[in-house]
């Protein structure tokens, strides 16, 4: 069985069109992405911010940054 990554987090943007997740992977580091979807496009979500190779030991640190980079995103969100 492959491992995948675990998604502990995931926050829409107002529209539903772009949302990041921070997730954790199976060597229990977390990482996060920026993904995008066109609702005339019915072949789902696809990354856009290209972020899930940097490392975070924490999810709260992966979310951190995401806050930092991702510029729709408010650190309040849920």
């Amino acid at each position: 069985m492959a491992q995948v990554n675990k998604v502990v987090r995931s926050v829409n943007a107002p529209g539903e069109t772009l949302c990041v997740d921070v997730f954790m992977r199976p060597d229990a580091s977390f990482g996060f992405e920026e993904f995008r979807r066109d609702p005339e496009d019915g072949r789902g979500w696809y990354p856009v911010g290209h972020h899930s190779a940097e490392v975070f030991k924490t999810a709260e640190e992966a979310w951190g940054r995401a806050v930092q980079i991702v510029t729709w995103l408010d650190a309040s969100s849920d």
